[in-house]
């Protein structure tokens, strides 16, 4: 704007009045309808009919490892396939979607940069690929070159992290650990493997920081890399105790946790950042912590009151940063009662009421439609509550 005084020749014509910015989208919405209902295994069927005619194999961009991605489309249907093993779609079981999921993930292998000291984690396409076939395949070739990567993750500024660091390379090594239990020499390399990652995450400095800041959560901090170790090696547990009771008391008077410390705003209340990860996370390692029994019972029943309150939130459904993942933190009726807001009716009904952000990554078993089935599957089949990729195994 011009200086007033600098002219007095007459002002041009003021332009028409443009149309105001709609009005930013709030986080969640208020849960106050009656507790619902609907049948899981009808959602479920649903959900994967939108998944296979949405998103089919070829309409999915590579990259993201068991995160985003044809690869995490593939484990979700790998891992469907162990719980519902003469279930169809479109006449093919579940390991044949699987396999082609899987195939447009090698179609574009040559794309993949591969593991990296701060890229090492269940984000890695190369490292989630060897995983997935080793444990389809029974391959013991790909079990020594999934070992092999232990290399990169010696170096000292590795991730520690679980999507990109040593943590979630450690549930890969758990998920192929599972399929070789009857093969001693696979097995002991495995073993020796998962101990090197985890002396060095536990010799790296305190606190755990990605890109410079001491988080929380169960994506990028504390309690992932504590629930990683613990589900990896219980005979970790005792000298993890002192850091898990520690992390307890960050939780606010809310039942919410902060994202990084020090302690910020009390905003996120979702699995990657907020209560709904360190819940489903301590719900997972609590029997390997007995001193601190009492303590974890009380925080996540506080913890449960804020995601119940706060939980509903606005982002595309999935298992993150959404209703899905904030539900398979939840337990009964509550728990059901969120899977209600995830069907695809009740999806375009909140976009339609301009109540949806979408996600970047709408396939994702981690940001999209396969996290939904898989939310729907563990309600169907009365499955503990657990993350497909994190706590599963």
């Amino acid at each position: 704007m011009a200086e007033e005084g600098a002219s007095t020749s007459q002002a041009p014509p003021a332009p028409e009045q443009t149309q105001a910015a709609p009005a930013p989208i709030p986080r969640y919405f208020r849960n106050d309808a009656d507790i619902a209902s609907r049948d899981p295994h009808k959602q479920l069927l649903a959900s994967l009919a939108r998944l296979i005619e949405e998103y089919p194999p070829h309409r999915v961009p590579p990259g993201g490892g068991l995160y985003y991605g044809p690869i995490s489309v593939a484990y979700l249907f790998y891992a469907l396939h162990k719980i519902y093993p003469d279930l169809t779609l479109d006449e093919f079981p579940m390991n044949t979607w699987s396999a082609a999921y899987i195939e447009q993930a090698q179609a574009n292998i040559k794309s993949y940069p591969g593991p990296t000291p701060t890229k090492c984690g269940v984000s890695d396409d190369i490292m989630s690929l060897l995983a997935l076939y080793a444990v389809t395949a029974k391959d013991r070739d790909t079990v020594k070159e999934l070992c092999d990567f232990a290399a990169v993750t010696i170096d000292q500024g590795a991730s520690n992290e679980w999507l990109y660091g040593r943590a979630g390379y450690l549930y890969l090594l758990r998920l192929v650990r599972g399929a070789f239990k009857d093969d001693k020499e696979m097995l002991e390399l495995i073993e020796d493997t998962t101990d090197e990652v985890i002396e060095n995450i536990m010799e790296s400095p305190r606190p755990w920081k990605w890109h410079g800041k001491n988080y929380v959560g169960a994506v990028h901090g504390a309690i992932g890399i504590i629930t990683q170790i613990v589900l990896t090696d219980p005979i970790w547990a005792p000298k993890l105790e002192a850091e898990l009771g520690a992390l307890l008391s960050y939780q606010y008077d809310s039942g919410n946790f902060p994202s990084s410390l020090p302690p910020g705003r009390d905003r996120l209340v979702q699995f990657c950042h907020g209560a709904p990860g360190v819940i489903a996370s301590l719900i997972s390692i609590q029997k390997y912590f007995p001193n601190l029994q009492d303590r974890i019972d009380r925080v996540v029943a506080k913890g449960r009151e804020c995601i119940w309150e706060r939980g509903l939130l606005t982002k595309e459904p999935c298992l993150c940063h959404g209703i899905s993942g904030n539900a398979l933190a939840l337990d009964g009726k509550q728990f059901e009662h969120f899977l209600t807001y995830t069907t695809g009716h009740e999806i375009r009904s909140m976009a339609k009421d301009g109540m949806l952000e979408k996600s970047d990554d709408p396939s994702a078993l981690w940001c999209g439609e396969a996290g939904r089935a898989w939310a729907w599957a563990v309600a169907d089949k009365g499955l503990e509550k657990r993350f497909l990729g994190y706590n599963d195994i």
